[in-house]
């Protein structure tokens, strides 16, 4: 049976086919959605809740813990972590990937409302979630800053104007606000001032709290319906500062004859700066699935509108765009793919010497690549990097389908067959080759498939792509190759021009050669057959031995450079120390803008900052961006009294803890000391293993405290209460939110503090007096004992247990599994109780399970592959033979990688993935024409296989050299973000260069043995039937 016969002799219908899948195709292009890798979703919801004052302490024991025990009861979490720190806690709860995120809300609600009763009764608000996706980085920072305006009411224009305008753009997910600096009303209370008057604490914050009220009145109904809206609501400071608090001596005292009151922001100990002047942040996330150049391009042409509707004296700015290294990235790899296109066809002339030859098999390359952006589109996939680059290097081998199926037709003709003869002859002799080629390499895909976790959910999209480029190749090689090889192909004399005669000799020459050392090593099986073997050893050797990365970080004009200050550090101290990182930083020719903030910005603690270096575009950069964080770590680490960190932020954050380096170690224990005794000790041995930067850990246990102790009989003996004691406290040194004024559009706090001239001061609460029950004044310092301790800045549970995560970088040139085998000799040295657990988290924790996961689906690959050809060939051994060529593929890609100083990771098992395909269709060639022979000719298995290898040299040698030429492109590793690329094409091109020199010798010998074996076997078991036949 021919199923090309049926195109062959339909031409018209054929070609409208083609015609079709050309029109679908290229509107399919057009609406493919663009992005950098594929969508992966990681359902995260972060719970936040606030306790202005409270300690990092008692916000774990009587916030943190229990929201976290309700929370553990959700299904679907894949981990939890909290962090405490002085007001706040934050929990975020990571869900596995099939976890939908509005059912996972829906629960994560239903848990803080059970654990409402739990929870401190004078929180000035109940805790909030907020749903997010923690692999997606924002695609577009914009700052807002004014020079004259204050700044909260710039807050206002971006959280109330721009903001919910941007939202409403299709594609947009949320518009977070980085640097609050939202409206507050504060009161400074003047201790020494109440003190004259005979107020207590209590009595002002009664005041305050009893006059600002918003309460409905109702209405009159008469004739008419008169609703009434009564004004008990106190709008801003100076009606606050006018509100009579108490009458003394028959005179009014107002709040602003005892506190300072003024119109303030309700986070004064927290702010951003963009280019060293304060502004507001915006970021704004796509939605899943999102074009995200389509949406920058939404959100811009939406920016000019907003600026027209601000006020002059606004400054609305892009800060950074993600698309436009995106933008480069895609028209780079595109230009890849077109030159990738021009030199596999390039090669196809300079094998076939013919033009219409050469057109015929071209042909099937851009139809095979429209046919597969139909599917992509239908199934929902995007237009990313990985598929892309999958793409330009399935170009080598989507054209090999049809170079086999026109260099057979072309040799019918050249026999002297009429074209239409040797259209149905030849593409009958091939048709099983090609569809067993096609299957076969489809199916090294299919164990991908079922990865799971995040490799599972970047190489599905990826898998599927290549899956249906192979078969719609295999499709067009079996229909319109055929037909248009029947309409145009004719018998032609060989070229003459110069170059393909230069070509052809050379070819001639290398088959010549090629034949004597077969016969050789054909004489010489057995040292053939051992260096095979040898080959097996030597590539397990190298794999357990290669130096192992994950998913390298691409050039997209961005550094992260996390700060940490010395515990205790105030406000003042970290925003000078970000603006001195930001000045330096602005001096260096790479950078093109910052973005910085310090302080309790987005639940950082106050003694850490972040600044974000935009560089400029890569195109206009001499240096890439390691090279820039190596120029900046010498410049910048001269800054005294900080820790500065140089990130380039991963395509890809995994994990629910935030650190300030990418890599992490987890440990865990229910003693606290313990915990806290072993953390530094695990930092410190990481800091003195060669390799290791940037080690730090989120245990600061040096912040400064004052404890103050009640001294409850004294307290009890003069009438004042635990609670009005502590509650004086909270009201003047907790930022303490004792009221709220209610706007159209949002809620502003009124916040009670001590004044600044006392709050610098331990001995200011011997000026806090709170009123007893026989309504005497007393002094705080009669009452309490306060005494000075040093305790953490934050508190941190993993899965509920307490918990510090020790982070680290790696230097340039230091793999991930060499990092990762180094820290667990550490561990393990250490030898630290068995109460105590250490694991690694984060993108440490995937990148260990990727290289487990992936090894298994190498080996599954080979597995699926034999299964499958020996389905298709019915037969056990003919897969064993052409599986032989795997070891030397792998073998080269790993030497290749080694020889160019690149990293066995994420792009390079692609890669290998790839190899596994093309290498076996070489096999294939090989194996097909030697049973072909032996099934109707009688000769021994060593004779069939050296025709069948002398015969497909040509199109072995064609399909080698179009996979080779269209991966070198991307081993050079040329333009936007190319260079994270190079492995991927490193390992296909040193792969194929090793394997195409040994299997064409290793194969052969192998199909020998093996067919030997059958025969043995074959006369064992005839032996043995007639002997049982004739008992």
């Amino acid at each position: 049976m021919n199923p090309s016969a049926v195109f062959i002799r339909r031409p018209v219908a054929s070609i409208l086919l083609a015609l079709a899948l050309v029109v679908f195709g290229l509107l399919s292009y057009r609406a493919l959605p663009v992005s950098d890798l594929p969508s992966v979703e990681f359902p995260t919801i972060t719970v936040s809740a606030s306790l202005p004052g409270a300690s990092p302490e008692m916000m774990a024991a009587s916030v943190a813990t229990p929201l976290e025990r309700q929370l553990s009861s959700v299904s679907g979490i894949d981990s939890m972590h909290s962090t405490s720190i002085q007001g706040s806690t934050s929990i975020t709860v990571q869900f596995a990937l099939d976890r939908n995120i509005d059912g996972a809300g829906q629960d994560v609600q239903a848990a803080i409302s059970q654990a409402a009763p739990q929870l401190p009764p004078n929180m000035p608000s109940p805790p909030s979630y907020q749903k997010s996706n923690a692999a997606s980085f924002p695609i577009l920072f914009l700052s807002v800053r004014s020079g004259s305006l204050p700044i909260h009411l710039v807050n206002y224009y971006a959280e109330a104007v721009i903001a919910p305008r941007l939202s409403t753009v299709s594609g947009v997910a949320q518009v977070l606000t980085i640097g609050s600096q939202r409206y507050a009303v504060r009161v400074r209370i003047d201790p020494l001032a109440l003190s004259a008057r005979s107020i207590g604490i209590d009595e002002l914050e009664s005041a305050i709290s009893q006059a600002n009220v918003n309460l409905p009145a109702g209405a009159i109904y008469g004739e008419h319906t008169i609703v009434l809206d009564p004004e008990g609501q106190l709008s801003d400071a100076a009606a606050f500062g006018d509100l009579i608090i108490a009458y003394r001596a028959g005179s009014p005292v107002r709040l602003r004859d005892v506190a300072y009151v003024a119109d303030g922001i309700e986070n004064d100990k927290g702010a951003g700066w963009h280019n060293g002047r304060q502004a507001i942040v915006l970021a704004v996330q796509r939605r899943p699935g999102a074009n995200t150049v389509s949406v920058v391009n939404d959100l811009q042409r939406k920016l000019p509108e907003l600026r027209e509707e601000l006020p002059p004296s606004l400054d609305l700015q892009l800060i950074y765009d993600r698309s436009k290294p995106i933008r480069a990235s895609i028209a780079d790899v595109n230009s890849t793919l077109a030159i990738t296109i021009v030199v596999v066809t390039l090669v196809v002339f300079a094998f076939l010497r013919s033009s219409v030859a050469t057109a015929i098999p071209a042909v099937a390359v851009p139809l095979s690549l429209l046919g597969t952006f139909s599917v992509m589109l239908i199934l929902g996939y995007s237009l990313d990097l990985l598929s892309l680059m999958a793409l330009t290097l399935a170009v080598g081998f989507v054209i090999d389908d049809a170079i086999v199926m026109v260099e057979n037709i072309s040799r019918h003709l050249d026999d002297g067959s009429d074209p239409l003869v040797a259209a149905l002859d030849g593409s009958k002799e091939v048709a099983f080759t090609i569809i067993s080629m096609t299957v076969s390499l489809a199916a090294v895909f299919i164990p991908l498939l079922f990865l799971g976790g995040l490799l599972g959910r970047l190489l599905r999209e990826c898998a599927v792509t290549i899956m249906v480029a192979i078969l719609v190749s295999g499709v067009i090689s079996l229909s319109v190759t055929p037909m248009l090889s029947a309409k145009l192909l004719r018998q032609t004399p060989p070229s003459q021009l110069w170059v393909t005669q230069i070509l052809e000799r050379g070819l001639m020459g290398l088959q010549s050669l090629y034949e004597k050392t077969l016969a050789m090593t054909l004489r010489w099986k057995r040292i053939a057959f051992a260096l095979s073997m040898i080959l097996v050893v030597l590539t397990c050797g190298l794999f357990y031995f290669s130096q192992k990365g994950f998913i390298p970080a691409d050039d997209v004009d961005l550094i992260a450079a996390p700060v940490q200050g010395p515990p205790g550090a105030s406000f003042a101290s970290m925003e000078r120390h970000v603006q001195a990182v930001t000045k330096l930083a602005l001096s260096d020719q790479n950078v093109d803008s910052t973005f910085a903030f310090a302080g309790n910005v987005n639940g950082a603690t106050l003694n850490s900052g972040m600044v974000f270096l935009y560089l400029r575009p890569r195109s206009q950069r001499s240096e890439g961006v390691d090279t820039v964080i190596q120029s900046l770590r010498s410049k910048l680490s001269n800054i005294p009294g900080i820790n500065l960190f140089l990130v380039n932020p991963p395509p890809i954050t995994i994990g629910s803890n935030s650190t300030r380096s990418p890599y992490q170690i987890t440990l865990q224990s229910s003693d606290l000391e313990e915990l806290y005794h072993w953390a530094p000790i695990l930092q410190q041995r990481l800091t003195s293993i060669p390799g290791f930067i940037d080690v730090t850990s989120d245990l600061e246990l040096r912040a400064p405290e004052l404890s103050v102790a009640l001294d409850r009989d004294r307290a009890q003996s003069l009438g004042i209460p635990p609670e009005r004691a502590y509650d004086a406290l909270y009201t003047v040194f907790g930022d303490r939110q004792i009221s709220l004024i209610h706007a159209p559009s949002n809620e502003y706090r009124v916040i009670t503090e001590l004044g600044p001239q006392y709050a610098r001061d331990l001995n200011a609460l011997s000026l806090i007096r709170v009123r007893s029950d026989s309504g005497r004044l007393v002094p705080l310092d009669t009452i309490t004992r306060p005494y000075s301790k040093l305790g953490p800045t934050a508190i941190q549970h993993s899965d509920q247990s307490p918990s510090v995560t020790v982070s680290f970088n790696l230097a340039p040139g230091v793999s991930l599994s060499e990092a990762t085998g180094r820290a667990q000799s550490a561990i393990n040295d250490l030898r630290m109780p068995s109460t105590m657990t250490a694991s690694f988290q984060g993108t440490a924790q995937a990148f260990q399970a990727a290289v487990r996961d992936l090894t298994l689906l190498c080996l599954i690959a080979v597995f699926v592959i034999y299964v499958v050809l020996g389905i298709l060939y019915e037969d056990a051994l003919h897969p064993m033979t052409i599986l032989s060529g795997l070891p030397a593929a792998s073998l080269g890609a790993m030497i290749a990688l080694r020889l160019f100083h690149l990293q066995l990771d994420f792009y390079a098992f692609v890669g290998v993935f790839m190899l596994f395909g093309i290498v076996k269709k070489n096999a294939i060639m090989m194996i097909d024409f030697a049973i072909a022979i032996r099934a109707t000719e009688h000769t021994t298995a060593e004779q069939a296989i050296r025709r069948g290898c002398l015969m497909r040299f040509r199109p072995i040698m064609m399909t080698t050299a179009a996979a080779l030429l269209a991966a070198l492109p991307v081993a050079f590793g040329f333009g936007a973000g190319a260079q994270s690329r190079r492995s991927l094409g490193v390992a296909v091109v040193g792969g194929l260069l090793v394997s195409q020199l040994l299997t064409l010798y290793i194969t052969p010998v192998i199909y020998v043995y093996l067919e030997r074996t059958r025969d043995i076997l074959t006369r064992a078991f005839a032996r043995h039937r007639k002997a049982f036949q004739s008992a």
